[in-house]
């Protein structure tokens, strides 16, 4: 029982973190929790259609990269009325925000700390679900290209403000008199 408390003591005692300032022989080479400077943490990914100007047109950059380059030749079958695609999908913002929370989860799924189900958790939570949602008959991209053949790009008018939306618009013009819009009038 003795040896048992030593041990159980040995391990808190190895488990626990080093004292601060202490000097550890690997500190001169950063490594975390042994005595280095912790790793600055990645940034937070923000989903693209939050980002504006050149930071989302970089991040569109690199997501029709992946897209061009990885998900379209690999998994993007036939383009037929069942299953659309456009060639200007950049345009349809339903679709960048769609692929780019794909990418996102791709991202993170490839990681060694996904562990080796990691990739298959992307395609069967993730893929699947994308596709069918972006390249259904009915999707965004209904009104696009269904044949290879006859390429075409239409983005579908989206619904109308909401009442609640219009009256406040219409309460806000009435107070507004001549002058800058948004001004009250005296």
């Amino acid at each position: 029982m003795e040896q048992s408390a030593q041990q159980a003591q040995q391990l808190d005692h190895l488990a626990s973190a080093p004292a601060p300032g202490g000097s550890s022989p690997f500190a001169a080479f950063g490594m975390p929790g042994l005595g280095g400077p912790a790793p600055a943490a990645p940034p937070e990914p923000r989903p693209i259609l939050e980002l504006e100007g050149e930071e989302y047109e970089d991040e569109l950059d690199a997501l029709s990269d992946w897209v061009d380059d990885f998900l379209l030749p690999v998994y993007g079958a036939e383009v037929t009325t069942a299953a659309p695609w456009c060639l200007q999908w950049q345009e349809h913002d339903d679709v960048v925000g769609w692929l780019h929370a794909l990418w996102l989860a791709y991202q993170q799924h490839k990681d060694p700390e996904a562990g080796l189900s990691g990739p298959f958790v992307w395609h069967r939570d993730f893929l699947t679900h994308a596709f069918a949602a972006v390249r259904s008959p009915g999707g965004p991209l209904s009104a696009c290209m269904t044949s290879p053949d006859r390429p075409a790009h239409r983005v579908l008018p989206g619904p109308p403000p909401s009442a609640r939306s219009e009256k406040a618009s219409a309460a806000e013009s009435e107070l507004s008199g001549p002058g800058e819009p948004g001004e009250r009038a005296s």
